[in-house]
């Protein structure tokens, strides 16, 4: 039976790069979801993930034996039968299940392939009515769609605006160290790079498109 939250937060744990910095996501009202290794690497730090999910193959017999005994759900997929990748399986199931505020930590890793498309996962996220967030130790990802406040954090100092659709219209930013008043942004541009709050916070709006918005530290 599918359980519906409007309230809870999910937390997607992926097979991508994982550490210490993740586990310090984890809040006790959180429903997490562990993705092929991912499942594994909470288990192995003390965690019960609520709902294991993927093909497994980045995890061996034993691994996948103590994942089935551990995890409170365990949902198995054919590599080759199954469309989509593990962290879209885990954020599909996210949203199937009702959850509209979700992380997703481990996105982001090495193989830039994978990276890009869980960047590109953020869509599927906003068209279901949802904010989601890709997180690793360096990087906090999220898409925007219309207006938003953002807090400053000491974590992630810098703040670049990048367009997901060929271009976003009337971005206008205020409280930020290089402002922006009815912009254009297009794909291949980047005016939106690097950019630095003043104050505790600052605000973003735009009339039209999709805008990444990246904070990072080095």
């Amino acid at each position: 039976m599918l359980q519906q939250s409007s309230s809870r937060r999910a937390v997607i744990y992926t097979g991508g790069s994982l550490g210490p910095w993740s586990l310090a996501l984890a809040q006790p009202d959180d429903y997490l979801i562990g993705a092929d290794k991912g499942a594994f690497y909470l288990i192995q730090n003390g965690i019960t993930p609520h709902l294991a999910l993927g093909d497994f193959d980045s995890v061996d017999a034993d691994a996948l034996a103590t994942i089935r005994a551990e995890a409170e759900e365990t949902a198995e997929y054919d590599a080759v039968d199954k469309d989509w990748s593990d962290t879209e399986l885990a954020l599909r199931e996210a949203l199937a299940r009702g959850y509209r505020d979700i992380v997703i930590a481990g996105g982001l890793g090495s193989r830039f392939d994978h990276s890009l498309a869980n960047v590109q996962l953020l869509a599927v996220a906003v068209e279901a009515g949802a904010a989601a967030v890709l997180v690793d130790d360096h990087n906090e990802i999220r898409l925007l769609t219309e207006g938003a406040r953002l807090t400053a954090d000491d974590r992630y100092p810098y703040v670049s605006l990048l367009p997901l659709t060929s271009e976003v219209t009337g971005v206008t930013l205020t409280g930020f160290a290089y402002p922006l008043q009815e912009a254009t942004l297009r794909q291949g541009m980047s005016l939106g790079v690097s950019n630095l709050l003043l104050a505790d916070a600052g605000f973003i709006s735009l009339r039209s498109g999709s805008l990444l918005v990246i904070r990072s530290r080095d």
